[in-house]
């Protein structure tokens, strides 16, 4: 298949790519079964859509405190090590999580511990992961086909593992599934042992500038760069109000369907497919798709799923509601991600997508709270059906904004194409 007069497929010619996605997509099916275990052991204990809510907080947030740093140490050191170094203490942190619950004595502050331990983890890996896919790919060329395929990869982990956890819960419990997140970690470490590293990776030597002036110089020029600076707003103002839905689908899971851990597996799966048909569209997209149009578009087919998922009790109805839930959060946050990328100029273009990842990791978490606290009180349909709403006021309100500075962007893109 041809995107762009590039094979989708393209960046499989780069070896150490293929090493990298290898050892990712084993990880990533770790995580989610991870994910899926822990909120799902927390939900048993306390039968709170509160305590959900602080859980995932627990992981985030530490994520937005220290993603600055984390962005750094990926400019300033061997980013190969630094991920060796984070999967190692990930494994570390997955064993421990296993022992405790094997032992048949822990506490819910214990389990919530360990999750913002990984969410100090998660600041310095994450960063160092992504510019990792420059550095894998051989031919510039094929980055898009990069990004593509590790998204792709990650929504079919997000289908495939919490359907996967959802079985060895009910059947052998959550020790086992966090055993088998902590040996995938291997999966990672062995990918970068296997590779052929440029000695140029090792060496380079990078400018060592005051963190906090480099993300004020980003954050004035979102400001001057306002069709760029519009997108990000909207994400962090979903991420807020809406996307932190997937906060309350134990509870559907349990009360609402009556079911089990597989239930909750089920759900968390059709999300994941309908994650996975929203990567391929975007991978799909001709350059010139008019992107905001369609930002606007998969954030209310996005709303419309949450509506119609809170409002239906037939499960079978409910998960076809989950797949377009799915589909509309995973294209709205990709397209975001394409614009600030492809508008962004080259010197802005790391301190631009580390403002949207730190504004999305710090909304998430708090709007998991939000979202916890307010089901506490009125119910999980109800909040769900809120947060629909919320999200298709979202669109109303950004749509005259997008379209305004729809010139801009233009603009910013016939600059950077320009020779």
């Amino acid at each position: 298949m041809k995107i762009n007069n590039i094979s989708t497929f393209s960046a499989f010619h780069s070896r150490n790519y293929t090493l990298y996605f290898i050892g990712r997509s084993v990880s990533q099916f770790g995580t989610w079964m991870q994910r899926t275990a822990v909120v799902w052991v927390i939900y048993s204990l306390t039968h709170s859509a509160f305590m959900l809510g602080v859980t995932v907080f627990a992981e985030q947030f530490p994520s937005f405190i220290f993603s600055a740093f984390g962005g750094v140490a990926a400019d300033r050191h061997n980013r190969y090590k630094i991920v060796n170094i984070t999967q190692i203490t990930s494994m570390i942190q997955a064993t421990l999580l296993a022992v405790l619950i094997m032992s048949k004595h822990y506490f819910v502050w214990e389990i919530i511990a360990l999750s913002v331990i990984l969410g100090i983890i998660n600041a310095y890996d994450i960063p160092a992961r992504q510019t990792m896919i420059n550095e894998v790919v051989s031919n510039e060329n094929d980055l898009p086909s990069a990004l593509s395929l590790s998204a792709a990869m990650a929504s079919l982990a997000k289908l495939l593992g919490p359907a996967l956890s959802g079985f060895i819960l009910e059947k052998y419990g959550a020790g086992v599934c966090f055993l088998i997140n902590a040996a995938s970690f291997g999966g990672v470490m062995l990918s970068i042992a296997f590779m052929t590293i440029p000695k140029k990776s090792f060496s380079v030597n990078r400018p060592k500038k005051n963190v906090f002036k480099e993300l004020s110089e980003g954050f004035i020029y979102l400001k001057k760069q306002s069709s760029i600076g519009i997108v990000i707003v909207m994400l962090s103002v979903t991420s807020l109000f809406v996307l932190p839905y997937d906060t309350l689908i134990p509870v559907f899971a349990k009360v609402i369907f009556k079911g089990n851990a597989q239930t909750f597996g089920y759900i968390s799966s059709f999300i994941g497919i309908g994650a996975v048909l929203g990567t391929i569209l975007i991978a799909s997209l001709k350059k010139d798709a008019p992107l905001r149009k369609l930002l606007i578009f998969s954030t209310i087919i996005f709303s419309i799923g949450l509506i119609c998922f809170a409002m239906t009790h037939h499960f079978p109805l409910a998960m076809l509601f989950a797949v377009l839930a799915g589909f509309g959060g995973v294209a709205q946050f990709t397209i975001c991600n394409i614009i600030v990328q492809s508008e962004s100029t080259q010197e802005m273009r790391g301190r631009a997508i580390s403002i949207l990842l730190t504004a999305t990791f710090g909304m998430l978490p708090l709007g998991s709270l939000i979202v916890g606290s307010i089901s506490q009180r009125i119910g999980a349909p109800q909040t769900l059906i809120f947060q629909g709403i919320a999200g298709i006021l979202i669109s109303i309100i950004f749509y005259s904004l997008l379209v305004k500075n729809k010139k801009q962007g233009d603009e910013n893109l016939q600059r950077k194409t320009t020779p």
